[in-house]
């Protein structure tokens, strides 16, 4: 150091002007240092993300986070965190924007990185405590469980489990759910930093306490065991016998909004698609499904108002011979419903599911005077906003009990878990992604459903207007899928399991307790410091 200054000293007499200068751009770049860190390991996290398969990248991506966090304030944790937000939700909801514009993708990542402002000042705030990896993975964890909350019901996309559909941590799914899962992850992620920090600080100093190591190799270690241990949980074996499924991806004519001005064209596709199959399964190609699954909004053209699509729908039924559960926009009351109708070939419709937790901005609008005064054309597009359900949807087919989970409903957990407790043997997620065209949204909500049929143990059918349509074991593994933009179906012999997992007995449980290890953490951190300001002050 002394050298340096003296050269620098020397320097200055030389150019007086400019070293100071240097000096200053020097310092700035190096306070740039941490932010740039910050944005770049959020960046990593959503790389982690599917459609990638690079699930792994998510343990480096928390262990810059943690390096970026540790010993800092909660002022700087809130802004380090919120660049992290920024770094992983820009590139992870792109597709939000893809027909709107810009302007609600923006909006919606400004608003949900707060969230993660406040978890940066909350692991900023426990950095400081003995086993600090375990509260700050549990203050994330918080972080995650209000933001599937607020506002507006909450929007759970990107909850860390989700990208981590192909990694050694989902037999975890079925412990404790996407906590148990994402909490698994970000501590592994943490621990692995705080390894990484004891080892360079045992070759500098040539000592380190050993607690300190202890739990730093306990972070790092116990999650990759927990999840080796819970291997045994995860199986495809079936306990009800089976059951043949098709799997209708009937395609648009166009994506983007506008192809609900095609409604009528969707319902013919799809009944096409289901025609084409019959004739196949006549002519001995296929087999026989003993039920058939109908993407949401196939027919947004209300069947119960409308005979011509009830006609088509009937027409469809009964070509194939079995129950079929259709995609509908129903109005009753007044009220429209996103609505999923068990349809017989003999008697028609003789169930209905109405979708429970419905999208904000996309299936209704909040404050729909004020952002009519803003843009007009969002108003328009979506002219009355639809109702909520209230009952779990498991439609009884051909003796199967299938849950329905209609889309969006996937990234929560309470409406998947609901229909498992009310007797689904499989799971089916009806969705309609033709709207956001060929972007990754197909690809992360395909991987949501994967950790759902491991956190559930059930067979998982992913009918898609547009695609990705695919059928998915209760092991997570994807057996079939379809392209996008194309007319296909699939069909297979899927087993039925009623067994439940302890992440579906537990419920919401684990992550209660887990919100309570954050709030001890923080209660801990936030008294330590005003003991220490106290001793200050004496």
């Amino acid at each position: 150091m002394t050298v340096t200054a003296t050269s620098v000293g020397e320097s200055d007499q030389l150019e007086p002007r400019t070293a100071p200068g240097a000096r200053t751009w020097a310092r700035r770049l190096v306070r740039l240092v941490p932010a740039a860190a910050a944005a770049l390991s959020g960046l990593l996290l959503y790389v982690s993300f599917p459609p990638r398969t690079l699930w792994w990248l998510a343990l480096p991506a928390f262990a810059v986070f943690g390096w970026v966090l540790r010993g800092r304030g909660w002022k700087a944790g809130l802004g380090l965190g919120y660049l992290f937000g920024l770094g992983f939700l820009l590139p992870l909801l792109v597709w939000t924007g893809v027909e709107v514009g810009p302007g609600p993708w923006l909006a919606l990542v400004a608003i949900e990185a707060l969230f993660v402002a406040a978890v940066g000042a909350g692991v900023a705030a426990v950095s400081k405590l003995p086993g600090w990896p375990v509260w700050a993975a549990a203050v994330w964890i918080a972080g995650e469980a209000a933001r599937a909350r607020a506002p507006f019901n909450g929007f759970p996309w990107g909850k860390v489990a989700f990208g981590q559909a192909d990694g050694v941590f989902l037999p975890l799914a079925a412990v404790g759910g996407t906590p148990v899962l994402g909490f698994a992850v970000v501590l592994c992620g943490f621990g692995l930093y705080e390894v990484v920090r004891l080892a360079v600080e045992r070759r500098r100093t040539g000592e380190v306490r050993r607690s300190a190591a202890a739990l730093g190799l306990l972070s790092l270690a116990v999650p990759v065991v927990a999840a080796v241990a819970a291997r045994p949980l995860v199986s495809d074996t079936a306990e009800d016998g089976s059951a043949t499924v098709a799997v209708i991806q009937g395609n648009v004519p166009r994506a983007g909004l506008d192809f609900n001005s095609q409604r009528r064209a969707v319902l013919d596709y799809h009944a096409r698609e289901t025609e084409r199959l019959a004739a196949e399964v006549k002519a001995g190609k296929v087999a026989q499904p003993d039920f058939v699954l109908w993407p949401e909004n196939s027919s947004d053209i209300d069947p119960f108002a409308n005979p011509d699509a009830r006609a088509v729908i009937d027409t469809a039924a009964k070509s194939i011979g079995v129950p079929i559960s259709v995609g509908g926009v129903v109005e009753r009351d007044g009220k429209l419903y996103n609505e999923q109708i068990l349809w017989d070939p003999a008697k028609g419709p003789v169930d209905t599911y109405d979708k429970r937790q419905i999208q904000p901005f996309g299936e209704y609008l909040p404050f729909r005077s004020l952002i009519g005064a803003i843009n007009s054309n969002w108003t328009s597009m979506q002219r009355q906003d639809f109702s909520r359900g209230t009952k779990p949807g498991v439609f009884t087919m051909d003796g199967a009990k299938v849950g329905l989970v209609t889309c969006y409903e996937a990234a929560f957990d309470w409406t998947v878990r609901s229909e498992v407790t009310d007797g689904a043997q499989m799971i089916s997620v009806p969705s309609n992604n033709a709207t956001f065209d060929r972007s990754e949204m197909t690809y992360q909500q395909l991987a949501m459903s994967r950790v759902r049929a491991v956190e559930h143990s059930r067979t998982v059918t992913v009918p898609v207007t547009s695609g990705v349509s695919a059928i998915i074991m209760p092991d997570g593994r994807i057996t079939q899928k379809t392209g996008m933009f194309v007319a296909d179906s699939l069909v297979q012999k899927v087993p039925l399991r009623s067994s439940q997992t302890p992440a579906t007995r537990l419920g919401i449980l684990p992550e209660i307790a887990l919100v309570l290890v954050a709030a001890g953490g923080l209660g801990w951190a936030v008294g330590a410091g005003l003991r220490g300001r106290r001793a200050g002050d004496v």
